[in-house]
């Protein structure tokens, strides 16, 4: 085992690192952090081989890349130009998790499997989902966790159908993943759609409801309902923060904090994880979803 000390070189397209990120690598034990923002897709492959070369092909692996930002598919792209720009034996790890949300959706999905368990003993495949805030960086990668957990996957856009085409489009490129698209713009539209749910997943604004009681009630075959938004109202009516299988006109729901809960530890355990290898790692949603499906069992 190398004794070189860990270092964690944060990369972020935006003007500002988050604080939120900064202090979960400190409490996995990271003492030395660097901060890069504003970084572009073009600077990642000279910044990745600066951090590699810099130290030898031992201390090298003790040396990681934490993507973040608020763009999933931007953040899936520098993984991608930092991964091409490494080479043996002077690799690094990388590890992507823009705004979270990369560990927030693998918690998400992994806490609505342990619910459906009870009347669904297959699980996600063949289940009928909904993604509401599908356009959000948290919603398009919950959808694409649950397709490729063999989920039958709409995502469903509050505006126009084109916001969220684009995503499935996108995603079917990157993944080979289909997602059905749909558009509901008011309750009696969300009505229509939601009988064939067995499960909705809303990540849409703070404070913002999504899904009413009227919503709900028409939600004949909803199995699970599964919430982000821990800043009243929540985007589920009558899923508190804290509701862990809270039961509803149809169905349970599942509260922010509870997905929050197994989020941080999520995280906290990659980031413990990364830290202390001497193989370098490489850890995107997918890694980030089995982890949780073993926090949350």
């Amino acid at each position: 085992m190398s004794d070189a000390e860990p270092i964690l070189h944060m990369i972020t397209p935006l003007k500002h690192t988050s604080p939120f990120d900064v202090n979960m690598a400190v409490d996995a034990g990271f003492h030395i952090i660097s901060a890069n923002v504003e970084v572009g897709l073009q600077d990642v492959a000279p910044l990745t081989q600066d951090a590699m070369f810099s130290r030898s092909p031992d201390a090298a692996k003790r040396t990681v890349l934490f993507i973040g930002g608020k763009d999933a598919s931007l953040a899936l792209d520098q993984m991608k130009a930092a991964g091409a720009a490494l080479f043996a034996p002077f690799e690094i790890s990388i590890f992507a998790d823009p705004a979270g949300s990369f560990t927030t959706a693998a918690a998400m999905i992994a806490l609505v499997e342990k619910k459906l368990a009870a009347t669904r003993p297959e699980g996600l495949k063949g289940a009928k989902v909904q993604v509401y805030g599908a356009t959000g960086i948290v919603g398009g990668i919950a959808a694409v966790i649950a397709a490729q957990a063999g989920a039958e996957v709409t995502i469903v856009s509050h505006r126009v159908i084109e916001d969220v085409e684009v995503k499935a489009i996108d995603f079917k490129k990157r993944f080979g993943v289909i997602l059905n698209c749909a558009v509901a713009t008011n309750d009696e539209e969300k009505k229509a759609l939601v009988p064939d749910a067995e499960v909705i997943l809303t990540a849409a604004s703070a404070g913002v409801e999504v899904i009413s009681t009227e919503v709900l009630k028409a939600a004949t075959s909803l199995l699970v309902a599964a919430d982000i938004n821990a800043v009243p109202p929540t985007g589920i009516a009558g899923v508190g923060a804290n509701d862990d299988g809270v039961p509803l006109p149809h169905g349970v729901g599942v509260g922010a904090l509870v997905i929050g809960q197994v989020k941080y530890q999520v995280q906290h355990q990659i980031l413990k994880r990364i830290r202390a290898s001497d193989t370098a790692l490489r850890i995107g949603f997918l890694e980030a979803y089995e982890l949780a499906r073993k926090i949350a069992a």
